[in-house]
């Protein structure tokens, strides 16, 4: 897995165009003072799928709580190099990640899955509001 995180002010997404058939209707969104994670889950994630979905949840409660965030937006993004995982585990990952947060007291989105989004994102100054990490 490899995930870029910006905390930012504000983010919103605007679907664009529809990359899987299978995907439903998608809704335009935005949060503010929300800590955005572009989320590329890889093949070698289906492997070991306790570990990437620990690792992944560890590292976003820790950016969000260093930061008093309470908001997160997870955003699916297939662009970070290494060999994706399947479009299922990829959805299935990230919902179960989101009813995880949600049940720890945090504010989750999903970014449209099987969507290309446009975006606006309004990103922090500080060091921590730009993180790229490698699980």
């Amino acid at each position: 897995m490899r995930i870029l995180t910006f905390l930012a002010k504000s983010f919103a997404w605007q679907p664009f165009s529809q990359t899987l058939t299978q995907a439903p209707a998608a809704e335009p969104g935005s949060m503010t003072q929300v800590v955005v994670a572009f989320i590329q889950v890889e093949a070698k994630d289906e492997a070991d799928e306790k570990r990437a979905f620990r690792h992944l949840l560890k590292h976003l409660k820790w950016l969000a709580n260093k930061n008093d965030l309470r908001n997160i937006v997870l955003h699916s993004f297939t662009h970070l190099g290494g060999q994706n995982a399947s479009a299922d585990f990829a959805e299935s990952l990230l919902q179960n990640m989101a009813q995880r947060l949600r049940n720890t007291g945090y504010q989750v989105e999903i970014t449209p899955f099987g969507w290309f989004c446009s975006w606006q994102i309004d990103v922090m100054g500080q060091s921590l509001a730009k993180v790229y990490k490698e699980i």
